[in-house]
Formats: C-alpha cells, structure tokens, sequence
C-alpha cells in the first residue's frame, strides 16, 4: 500500500484493523491469539486483555475442539489450506456461553522462511441471519408438507 496522506502505512493498517467492526483475530503457529480487534471485543465479548495469549479455544465450542485443532496442526505443518479462497461458517461461543453463527476468511502469514507463522481471520457474525434461514426453511418445508397433504386427498 501506498503512502495515501498523513501517516504512515503501518499506523493506516493499524487503524483499519483496530476500527473494523468485524473481528479480526491473528492467532500464532500454535493457536495463541496474537491479535485481537475491537470488532472480536463486540462479537465475542472478550476485550482484548482477556483474548490475547490464550488459545482459540476460546471460542470455539468444546465439542468441535478436536476436530478444529487436527486440521490446524495440519494447516501448520503444510503450510496448505483449501480454505484460503472459501467463506467459512462455523459456529462459536461468545464469553457468556451464547452459542453465535460466524462466516470468516482466512489467510496464511508466513515469515520470511516460507514457514507458516499463523493464520488471521477476518470474522462477521451472522447469527441473526443464519436463524432467519432457518426459520425461513423449516416454513417452506411445512408448507411444502401441507400441499403434498392436500393434493393427496
């Protein structure tokens, strides 16, 4: 990125991610959150303090905790995702234990050895959305249902 006016390009990344309002999580080769926004502040309510240092168990559902830290190990160990081009949606668990619906991008950082260093993620909560499709699909299934019952007859 190019000098675009007062200041330097590095204090404009760190604006852009401190302010987003989606999160945006970096979390080391070992799963340590490193970097942690206000946006993850709002969305998982967690303030930075509490999130960075700890692992992304965090907020991951315990019962998905495995199968997510197999594919991360492999991730690190490769340095290859299928992830990097897809929106990811995943549920997670807010600090109050409130289950909430994430999609999410992720992108690889690597040092200058080519080794993976970690993964960021830029994250949005869909939880109000996923339950209006939800809701949206169990109608028209109903629907669906009673004229199969009416044409029947």
């Amino acid at each position: 990125m190019e000098n675009v006016g007062p200041g330097s390009s590095e204090q404009i990344y760190r604006q852009i991610v401190d302010n987003a309002r989606d999160a945006v999580i970096f979390a080391d080769a070992e799963g340590v959150i490193r970097v942690w926004n206000s946006g993850a502040e709002t969305i998982f309510g967690y303030q930075a303090t509490e999130a960075l240092g700890q692992t992304l168990d965090l907020i991951i559902p315990e019962r998905f905790q495995e199968r997510h830290w197999e594919g991360y190990r492999k991730v690190m160990a490769t340095g290859v995702t299928k992830y990097t081009d897809d929106m990811l949606a995943v549920p997670a668990a807010k600090s109050d234990g409130t289950r909430i619906s994430l999609e999410f991008t992720i992108t690889l950082l690597k040092g200058e050895d080519g080794d993976v260093q970690g993964i960021a993620a830029i994250v949005r909560d869909i939880t109000e959305r996923f339950q209006q499709e939800r809701a949206t699909a169990k109608r028209i299934e109903e629907l669906e249902s009673r004229l199969g019952n009416e044409a029947a007859s």
